[in-house]
């Protein structure tokens, strides 16, 4: 593990790029600018690059919130996969029944655009579409398990496997820790993005050198792991506060049982 000052001394080592979003180039309220710098380059340099997020949306939406909302330059954005793009293919097949029932906010129903009329109750559904909490109910878990309980048979379909996510300086529940209280009571969950393997055959060929940038150790370091593909751990994300604790960074980075191959605080060039 080595401490980088500088991305750009170990650029010309990679052919392919997997970049995380939230935490990385933003943290959904605004963007870091050293980040957009190493954008910058990667594209000036004709380097192939991708955003890699666990966002439980299409990516049209992802697209347009980065362009509108963190104005970030179109020209960027050619290739952006999330969990929720990968989700919709696999739904649009009926590959876990036809009827779901929608957990999560309404603002994400464009996931199942266009099979609205298979939308049911939890009781009358095959299967369950969580995409994360209701914005009424978004602190308390024991609600979560109080609906579900009875439901245990049915297969969970997570289109987030992230546990939390800083939205500014506030922490909030995501879709993966919902689809973790439902294995606890003893249903099955299906993930869908990161770290598992799926999402990154849609991006990775067997002969490129990959460099994989996040700021999350469940889902993009530990992704990276389990592909045997070098990573970059960007330390002023999710696990900001939780590293504090630690006198050093081997030790928490063995509590997780993984290893990056470089840190930075933020990602800059």
């Amino acid at each position: 593990m080595k401490k980088l000052e500088n991305v750009r001394k170990i650029i010309q080592n990679y052919d392919n790029f997997i970049i995380d979003l939230w935490g990385v180039v933003h943290n959904g309220v605004n963007t870091n600018p050293g980040a957009l710098k190493v954008i910058d380059e990667l594209y000036k340099k004709r380097k192939k690059f991708t955003f890699l997020s666990n966002a439980p949306r299409p990516v049209s939406d992802v697209r347009e919130f980065l362009i509108k909302k963190m104005k970030i330059k179109s020209k960027f954005l050619s290739n952006i996969l999330t969990s929720g793009e990968a989700a919709i293919l696999s739904l649009k097949k009926f590959e876990y029944g036809k009827f779901f029932f929608h957990l999560g906010p309404d603002r994400d129903h464009k996931i199942y655009q266009g099979y609205e009329k298979y939308k049911t109750s939890i009781l009358k559904c095959d299967y369950i579409l969580c995409t994360g909490l209701y914005d009424h109910e978004m602190k308390n878990l024991s609600y979560y398990e109080k609906l579900l309980l009875g439901s245990e048979k049915k297969t969970m379909i997570c289109t987030n496997p992230d546990l939390i996510v800083d939205r500014g300086n506030e922490q909030e529940y995501c879709a993966g820790t919902i689809a973790k209280i439902f294995e606890k009571i003893g249903g099955k969950v299906i993930y869908f993005g990161k770290p598992y393997k799926e999402i990154y055959d849609l991006l990775i060929s067997k002969t490129e050198k990959v460099l994989i940038i996040g700021d999350n150790l469940r889902t993009d370091i530990k992704g990276a792991n389990y592909l045997k593909k070098d990573s970059l751990f960007i330390m002023n994300g999710v696990h900001k506060n939780e590293i504090k604790k630690f006198k050093n960074l081997e030790t928490f980075f063995e509590k997780y049982n993984i290893k990056p191959n470089f840190i930075q605080n933020d990602l800059n060039w």
